[in-house]
């Protein structure tokens, strides 16, 4: 069982761990948690393409404050372990997101829901994802592969070429998008919309007219919203709340 290093000034408890990857990889990890003995439900935080950023180390914190112990798996630990890359430097950063496959991406996702279930403090059977960017896309597949109670993708894109398995998603599933994005446009928030209705699937669709890409990110002032950020996460925690609780 892993033992967690104190931060009693944020009122939460956190570390870096290794787990072992099916495929026999070893995948770094940050966990953060509330800093008492209840039990509490388990979050899989996805990252951007950027790593295990100080941004998404800030967001894991921000979550076990509001009762969640949280996992931030390095998505990029085959070919970039440890690395942290310039959130205002996407070329640098794509030869890492085309080399991650499918099926290690679902490993990734079973090895961080395992070592949730093997935790004291989680409640087996209350397990959600959030994940934003490529991240987002990461909580879509966790959602058809895991057995998960809660999924929240912010942005993900490439979400609309995956509509083929809406039949396999075992969670309600929250999408926030900006509607002022270039990267990912009206037609494919409509495709992924279309899909969910399709499928029948539980869902809930947020757009901000007044947001781009990467509205939540705080360390990219040009893209950063803060109105759409707060209202975006406070959407989230009601959510993960009303579906982990």
């Amino acid at each position: 069982m892993i033992v967690f290093l104190n931060s009693h000034a944020m009122q939460t408890i956190k570390n870096k761990i290794s787990i072992q990857v099916s495929d026999g990889t070893l995948m770094n990890a940050f966990i953060t948690a509330p800093d008492d003995s209840n039990v509490h439900p388990g979050i899989i935080l996805l990252q951007e393409a950027f790593g295990i950023t100080s941004h998404i180390r800030a967001v894991a914190e921000r979550i076990a404050c509001e009762g969640y112990v949280v996992i931030a798996p390095e998505l990029f630990h085959r070919t970039a372990p440890g690395i942290e890359f310039d959130q205002n430097n996407l070329p640098a950063v794509m030869e890492h997101v085309m080399a991650m496959k499918p099926d290690q991406l679902q490993s990734d996702l079973r090895a961080c829901y395992a070592w949730l279930q093997q935790q004291d403090k989680v409640n087996k059977n209350k397990i959600g994802s959030i994940g934003f960017c490529m991240g987002g896309r990461a909580s879509f597949v966790a959602n058809y592969t895991l057995s998960l109670s809660a999924c929240i993708s912010y942005y993900g894109s490439g979400i609309q070429n995956m509509a083929d398995k809406v039949k396999d998603l075992h969670a309600p599933h929250l999408f926030f998008w900006g509607g002022l994005d270039t990267h990912i446009l009206p037609e494919n928030v409509s495709a992924v919309v279309d899909a969910m209705k399709q499928g029948n699937k539980p869902y809930a669709n947020v757009v901000f007219s007044y947001a781009g890409h990467a509205f939540n990110n705080d360390q990219r002032p040009n893209n950063y919203n803060s109105d759409a950020s707060k209202e975006a996460w406070a959407i989230s925690i009601a959510f993960l709340k009303n579906k982990l609780h």
